[in-house]
């Protein structure tokens, strides 16, 4: 299949395979592929052929059905089969090629990518075509000649000529017609049975070995064939002559139309700038609060409903809020299950995102629910699921979600959908590949989720919501590590931009100790009021109040009273009664003192721990005298003890219950160095493992990005054509240049180039790196390297070894 499909690649213009390279991302991912022959190997795959499948609308799906149903589908004789005009099935056929899961051939005869028969097992209902059972090693030539002579056919010939005219006879419905006058009683019915609840059917097997009935007739005559003895199958072509010249597969070239009604889109925006700022401020406010509080999981996996509530309640969000920002946040890598605190805690992602400005910090919410695979509101017999608990459905939640968000977006501007069932009836038209009932359960949870996020605002899309659907990038599951490319597109981030463009950054204090914003605050003033007030009321006037507690609570977090004092001056005229409060607040702050020691060494000797505290080598633990024979060190246990040990003392471990506890430690294998090969040929060593625990990691983490499609069809096509009269140089090149490798390893280095096979190389200075896809450059091989993402050059005269790569 893959040399039909290759074949045809090469007869595309320039303009018609960029199409195909823009509609299949998938087929150039790095690394991107530099010659047809890996590019049709990759079009061809049947994973990614079944998840192009999944995007299509219902009348390629349809139309890609009935072709595999029929033996030699061309344009017009799939139109004659499905009972509509050629013009009706031409776009969407040339929807299918666009895609590379169908192309022409040059008799016209349409072929199928391989992966696209395995969405239909019995495409239409029907079975294996007769050629499948008369080429089965089941039936010999005696057989086959006397059901050749049962059809009053011509029996001498070779066994191919027989099978042919058996073929032609049993596909030509006048024939099977005339052939069933003179077929016993009951045949018609039992054939009928077949044609339109088959294939296969339970038979009793006796009855195809008595002489006279029915069963045995079909038999004889080729209508029926059995695989087992209590099985029987109608071959394809006899089922569709049965069903009769009336009968046309289901085609609807038209999505159902979904109910509107107008809507202001003034007023549209204003929830929109409302609703983003909220979900940001309330994300925040739910992450510190999990941080003073880790979040206890069930032991049967997810946040339980009394957690949900507390969690709720002390950060003032309803339940169907909490539920979704959780979710979310475990998603987006803002939350994440800490072994130590037994809990869910915000993340070191989170303290970068709380510092991003706020376009980019909704942005990082909305990418996160696009590719979660759970629906939060989702209810199942009334009752909602658990919070990040496993959801069954899985990544068919996430489709439901795009489903839907791409049917809103289609709608005309100043419109809302006002019915949902014809919403649903639109959105399955356009995903038919989605379950149903899924669809219809998970659409109402879509619904509310994408209004408490600002997406949707009475029965439109926001602004924001068509920026989030009409996105190209893929955005990848929720288990990626990786930020997906969606949190950087321009149309979101300037979508996102204006959806917070609205928020209040100044509030208004009043001498009773109240912090008043009208409108929507900022996540940073919500964030610094927080910290240093009690909010009392939300909507669209929000209210703090200050008292001795919350003041005390911001003292606590390492304010200072002026350094408070003036951060609150940045947003607003300061009352003198607020002044009051917060510098007698900081003036009784810290009457109390609690130090935190790592651990306590004990010794009978005064003079020993004398020595031990004033040991310069130790002065990295911190070691304080609180009496004679006590010493506390900053350290843990386990430290203290090795750099005691280090300088020459014999310390022994104490448990909390004064029992001496000696553990039997497993010696760590030395860490050495590991280089590691950078972009553009650069060269990087890390030497000490520990030292990279300590680097910060980058806020963002992004994939090399994919050519552009139409330039990288270009040069594909140009490649092709340069690639003629090339055969046999490679070796020649290799053995020539690559003169440190033996003749077994330039071969493995030959497969690189010329099929590109993985393998692993080494270079004279000791560098590895893995490669594939590669191309000779005069002296230098161009080739894919792994640890680089990227296409590199390596000297040949410099590799000094190949290996193969699994």
């Amino acid at each position: 299949m893959e040399d039909h499909l290759l074949g045809w690649l090469r007869t595309l213009e320039e303009d018609r395979l960029g199409r195909i390279l823009a509609n299949r991302p998938d087929a150039i991912a790095a690394p991107w592929p530099r010659r047809l022959d890996t590019l049709a190997q990759r079009l061809g795959n049947g994973f990614a052929v079944m998840e192009t499948l999944r995007d299509l609308p219902l009348p390629c799906l349809q139309l890609a059905e009935a072709a595999l149903a029929m033996s030699r589908p061309t344009a017009e004789r799939l139109a004659d089969f499905v009972g509509v005009p050629a013009s009706e099935v031409t776009p969407w056929l040339e929807h299918l090629y666009d895609h590379a899961l169908a192309w022409p051939g040059d008799d016209g005869v349409i072929r199928l990518a391989e992966g696209v028969s395995r969405w239909w097992a019995a495409p239409l209902g029907l079975g294996e075509p007769l050629g499948h059972y008369l080429n089965s090693w089941t039936i010999s030539n005696d057989a086959l000649h006397a059901l050749a002579r049962n059809l009053g056919l011509p029996a001498q010939g070779n066994k191919r000529r027989t099978i042919t005219r058996v073929t032609e006879a049993l596909s030509d419905a006048g024939r099977v017609e005339s052939l069933l006058r003179a077929a016993p009683g009951g045949t018609a019915p039992l054939l009928g049975r077949f044609a339109w609840e088959g294939p296969a059917r339970d038979v009793d097997g006796g009855r195809f070995v008595t002489p006279g009935t029915p069963e045995k007739w079909c038999a004889d005559h080729g209508l029926l064939f059995r695989p087992s003895w209590h099985v029987a199958e109608i071959p394809r072509e006899v089922a569709i002559c049965l069903r009769g010249p009336g009968y046309h597969p289901a085609f609807h070239p038209t999505a159902p139309e979904v109910v509107t009604i107008p809507v202001d889109p003034e007023e549209v925006d204003h929830l929109m700038t409302l609703a983003a700022p909220h979900v940001v401020e309330r994300c925040a406010a739910l992450l510190d609060n999990t941080s003073k509080t880790p979040l206890p999981l069930l032991k049967t996996g997810g946040v339980g409903v009394r957690e949900v509530r507390r969690v709720a309640k002390e950060t003032g969000c309803d339940e169907d809020e909490t539920r979704l920002l959780l979710e979310v946040c475990a998603v987006a890598r803002l939350l994440a299950w800490d072994e130590q605190s037994s809990g869910m805690i915000p993340t070191e992602r989170f303290d970068r995102w709380r510092l991003d400005e706020g376009s980019a910090r909704l942005r990082v919410l909305l990418s996160a629910w696009w590719r979660m695979e759970r629906s939060s509101l989702r209810k199942i017999d009334g009752k909602y699921g658990t919070v990040l608990g496993d959801d069954p459905a899985g990544s068919a939640v996430a489709r439901v979600r795009r489903a839907v968000l791409a049917v809103l977006a289609h709608l005309p501007a100043g419109t809302a959908f006002s019915d949902r069932g014809s919403l649903v009836a639109n959105a399955h038209w356009h995903a038919p590949l989605i379950d149903l009932e899924l669809l219809r359960e998970c659409a109402p949870a879509v619904l509310a989720e994408a209004t408490l996020l600002g997406l949707l605002a009475n029965g439109a899309l926001t602004d924001l919501g068509r920026a989030l659907a009409g996105l190209t990038a893929r955005p990848g599951d929720e288990n990626d590590d990786a930020v997906p490319m969606v949190e950087h597109d321009p149309v979101l981030a300037a979508a996102s931009t204006r959806a917070l463009a609205s928020v209040r950054r100044s509030a208004l204090f009043g001498p009773d100790l109240t912090a008043v914003v009208t409108g929507p605050p900022s996540a940073e003033l919500a964030a610094l009021l927080d910290r240093a007030a009690e909010r009392e009321s939300r909507g669209a006037a929000s209210v703090w109040r200050f008292t001795t507690e919350s003041v005390r609570r911001a003292l606590d977090h390492g304010y200072e009273a002026d350094a408070l004092l003036d951060e609150l001056a940045g947003v607003g005229t300061i009352p003198q009664p607020l002044e009051y409060l917060v510098r007698d607040t900081a003036r009784r702050h810290g009457e109390v003192t609690v130090t935190t020691v790592g651990c306590v060494i004990q010794a009978g000797d005064p003079v020993l721990l004398a020595e031990i505290a004033a040991h310069r080598r130790l002065a990295r633990l911190g070691l304080r005298l609180l009496a004679p024979t006590v010493l506390v060190s900053a350290a843990g246990a386990e430290r203290t003890l090795g750099l005691l040990r280090e300088n020459g003392y014999s310390p022994v471990p104490v448990s909390d219950s004064g029992h001496i506890t000696i553990h039997r430690v497993r010696a760590e294998e030395p860490q050495n160095g590991k280089l590691v090969l950078l972009p553009g040929g650069q060269v990087a060593e890390l030497s000490d493992y520990a030292d990279i625990a300590e680097l910060q990691a980058p806020p963002y983490m992004l994939a090399e990005p994919t050519p552009d499609p139409h330039e990288h069809a270009r040069r594909l096509l140009t490649a092709s054509r340069s690639d003629d009269g090339k055969n046999g140089r490679t070796w020649a090149i290799i053995g020539r240049m690559a003169t440190r490798l033996p003749t077994a390893q330039q071969s493995l280095l030959g497969f690189v180039v010329d099929r590109g096979v993985r393998a692993g190389i080494t270079l004279t200075g000791g560098l590895t790196a893995t490669i594939s896809h590669g191309e000779l450059k005069g002296g230098a091989l161009d080739a894919w390297c792994e640890e680089a993402g990227d296409y590199l050059e390596f000297p040949l005269a410099e590799i000094v070894e190949v290996r193969g790569a699994y």
